[in-house]
């Protein structure tokens, strides 16, 4: 069994606040091969290194009198959200916020590093990850595209910011990855002639944000049947299941997989990830939690199911813990 692709989601976020440099640096020095930044806009057009473009749950944005009228409600992908966003502020405001944690209840740890370093732009993470290849250490860019749809609402062009960046980077002719929950942008990728590697994620219910209004549009199930992995074979490379899926819970929580789900693709000639491998409780099915909901559990039985599966990556947030079971 080939060994899979071992990435830092958000960097090392077990012990550092997500997406920041150390959580970076942190996940590199331990050994994964790849890093996954999730992409918002600002209000200026530039593509910073956020998981929601709602900063409150992330920054100190909260705690900032000179930003406090920034405070708002919008509606996002069919759900309405109240705080501070992204693209409500220029790249030079965001750049005088602090990170920190986002469970702090769960990882306090993590907690103890909050307030000490800025959001970074993805160019930023680029020019990291050349600076570990000039010191012989390649590491890939798993690039997730946020709420696409949405953000062309407001008439940023995800997929035109995201090539331009790349190339401007000398990452258009270097092995990268863009994931999205949304296939259309990947579709808006493909059309463009990016030469990334597309990989469609797949929630364990629901529907894709860009397809809400259309009453036909395919739910995730819908994409994992057989015909829906047919057309997916022709327009991604490769699909991104939520471990759950995997995992393949009876009703009492115990886990019943691997799903046959990886082997189908596989026969279809897609690439399969799956996010998020966490050894913490909370983050466990019930049959592997032995404690309290911030102790680990029995994670590495609950992994050892992935590691079944014959992934081709996984997505770690102790990257430390994940080079250690997949990485043999």
């Amino acid at each position: 069994m080939s060994r899979p692709l071992i990435i830092g989601h958000r960097g090392a976020p077990g012990y550092r606040p997500e997406h920041t440099r150390c959580s970076y640096e942190l996940a590199i020095q331990m050994g994964v091969g790849a890093v996954e930044p999730d992409l918002v806009v600002s209000r200026d057009g530039v593509l910073v290194i956020r998981h929601e473009n709602e900063l409150s749950t992330t920054t100190d944005v909260a705690d900032r009198p000179e930003f406090a009228g920034r405070r708002t409600i919008k509606r996002i992908d069919g759900l309405d959200h109240s705080g501070w966003f992204a693209e409500d502020f220029t790249w030079d405001e965001l750049a005088t916020l602090r990170c920190r944690e986002r469970i702090p209840g769960i990882r306090p740890g993590s907690a103890a590093f909050d307030d000490q370093e800025p959001p970074l732009r993805l160019r930023d993470l680029l020019a990291l990850l050349d600076d570990h290849r000039a010191g012989g250490r390649e590491v890939i860019p798993v690039i997730e595209i946020k709420h696409a749809a949405y953000f062309a609402s407001l008439g940023h062009d995800m997929a035109r910011l995201v090539e331009a960046e790349l190339a401007a980077s000398g990452w258009n002719e270097r092995r990268v990855v863009i994931e999205s929950f949304e296939l259309a942008i990947l579709r808006h990728l493909r059309e463009r002639g990016t030469s990334a590697e597309l990989v469609f994620l797949i929630d364990a219910d629901g529907i894709p944000a860009d397809q809400l209004s259309d009453p036909t549009a395919r739910t995730y199930a819908d994409w994992m049947a057989p015909d829906g992995l047919d057309v997916l074979a022709t327009e991604v490379d490769g699909i991104s299941p939520d471990k759950m899926i995997i995992l393949a819970p009876d009703a009492e929580g115990r886990a019943t997989g691997p799903a046959p789900l990886v082997d189908r693709a596989h026969a279809r000639g897609l690439a399969v990830f799956t996010w998020t491998c966490r050894p913490e409780n909370a983050f466990l099915l019930p049959e592997y939690q032995t404690g309290t909901l911030a102790e680990y559990g029995d994670w590495r039985g609950e992994w050892a199911v992935l590691q079944r599966a014959g992934l081709d990556g996984v997505f770690v947030d102790h990257a430390d813990l994940g080079v250690e079971v997949f990485g043999v």
